[in-house]
């Protein structure tokens, strides 16, 4: 198997779609009211969905990530851009495992993170 993608569900895309195009360049595709953008080998894409109202009230549920081996300069990065931060850069494992990650929040209140790569 083989994650290759996440979709996020708004009730309302339009303003998600807009903040990702300020931070990661315009999208890779654009049909039908869903945004998306390739990252890496995958694809985070932004659209409509019924069962979704107002705001994340459980941003923690889900947090998705994106490596890389430069967090701070794409925090700082992202920052310029406009992204919100929840948490600025910090490390966190153990001496096996340990890595440097920040956590931002979109316009619904989703978390993502950069992460450098543990291990």
């Amino acid at each position: 198997m083989n994650l290759n993608s996440i979709l996020i569900g708004s009730e309302d895309p339009k303003p998600l779609a807009e903040y990702y195009t300020k931070l990661f360049g315009d999208p890779g595709w654009d049909d039908g009211g869903y945004t998306g953008w390739q990252i890496g080998s995958g694809w985070m894409t932004v659209g409509p969905h019924d069962q979704v109202h107002g705001d994340n009230t459980e941003p923690g549920r889900v947090i998705w990530n994106i490596e890389t081996p430069d967090v701070k300069a794409e925090f700082d990065r992202l920052v310029a851009a406009g992204a919100t931060v929840v948490a600025e850069p910090y490390t966190a494992g153990d001496e096996e495992m340990e890595g440097t990650i920040c956590t931002f929040a979109d316009p619904d209140g989703n978390y993502f993170q950069l992460m450098s790569p543990m291990g």
